[in-house]
């Protein structure tokens, strides 16, 4: 259970930014969302307390001055603490540029969670369009007006990130949109390398500091993790599946999933129908 205040609009996806949802919610020890999917963005910025975070087989644990994206069509689970459950506004949105926003931003599905300066306050942007919620023009103006103040904090956000890190960490996060925008290709390392203007060899060691992972392997993982989602979420075939992550050979696909997973890509389909089944009969007891 949770004490909320929210309001919530129709999806507009053709417009270039829309409002969905936003609120304000006190939440009870150990509750529960999810697992669920949702057909827009929704991001979730903590207030207070603290509460488990769950997307893509990753968990995260959150507390005060963190927050999380979900995007549509994925499945995720978030669950507040049973000593000190957290506190949080939200806000959700759809729309043509929504993807590019968030990518702009540097918050995605691979890297959903982000942590705000003490000097940052996201939050007051969602509480003014509590107080400017009614369904005319003007308030609906103010509201896209507050998202993208929110958006602006969050930018923010990551820009400090980065110049504390290291200007190097630029590179790697033009090289994860470049493989997030093209992982459905054929694309090799080189042409990442090419893309961020940097040798293979260099992009190779940045990557390696900033991710722990080499461009290859964060490439297999992302293919691998969108390709597990349409497993569990649509009808494709797995032919299908395989050659839309970038696969070209079905065989070589099969390979690297088992690999991966410990599961062939038909044996992961069964499971998490199973278990979506087994959460559908808990829910309606």
């Amino acid at each position: 259970m949770e004490n909320s205040f929210f309001v919530e609009f129709p999806t507009m996806e053709i417009e270039d930014l829309h409002v969905n949802t936003f609120g304000r919610s006190v939440t009870n020890p150990c509750h529960k969302y999810g697992p669920a999917v949702r057909s827009f963005y929704l991001i979730h910025y903590i207030l207070d307390g603290k509460g488990e975070f769950q997307v893509n087989n990753h968990s995260y644990l959150l507390e005060k001055g963190q927050g999380f994206l979900i995007e549509p069509d994925y499945q995720t689970l978030y669950t507040a603490d049973a000593e000190n459950p957290w506190t949080y506004v939200w806000v959700g949105f759809s729309g043509k540029k929504a993807k590019g926003i968030l990518n702009s931003i540097g918050i995605c599905q691979d890297f959903p969670v982000f942590t705000c300066g003490a000097d940052q306050h996201p939050e007051k942007y969602v509480m003014d369009m509590l107080d400017h919620n009614n369904a005319d023009s003007s308030d609906l103006y103010r509201q896209t007006a507050m998202l993208y103040l929110f958006f602006s904090c969050l930018a923010k956000t990551n820009k400090d990130t980065v110049r504390v890190d290291s200007k190097d960490n630029i590179y790697v996060a033009h090289a994860v949109r470049y493989i997030q925008n093209h992982y459905s290709e054929p694309i090799r390392i080189d042409d990442i390398a090419r893309y961020v203007g940097l040798n293979r060899s260099y992009l190779s060691t940045l990557f390696k500091k900033h991710t722990g992972l080499s461009p290859l392997k964060f490439l297999q993982n992302f293919r691998i993790t969108r390709a597990a989602h349409l497993l569990s979420m649509t009808q494709l075939s797995i032919a299908s599946i395989a050659f839309s992550c970038g696969y070209q050979e079905p065989e070589s696909f099969h390979k690297i999933f088992r690999k991966s997973t410990g599961l062939s890509p038909s044996q992961y389909r069964l499971r998490e129908r199973s278990k979506t089944d087994a959460n559908r009969q808990k829910q309606n007891l």
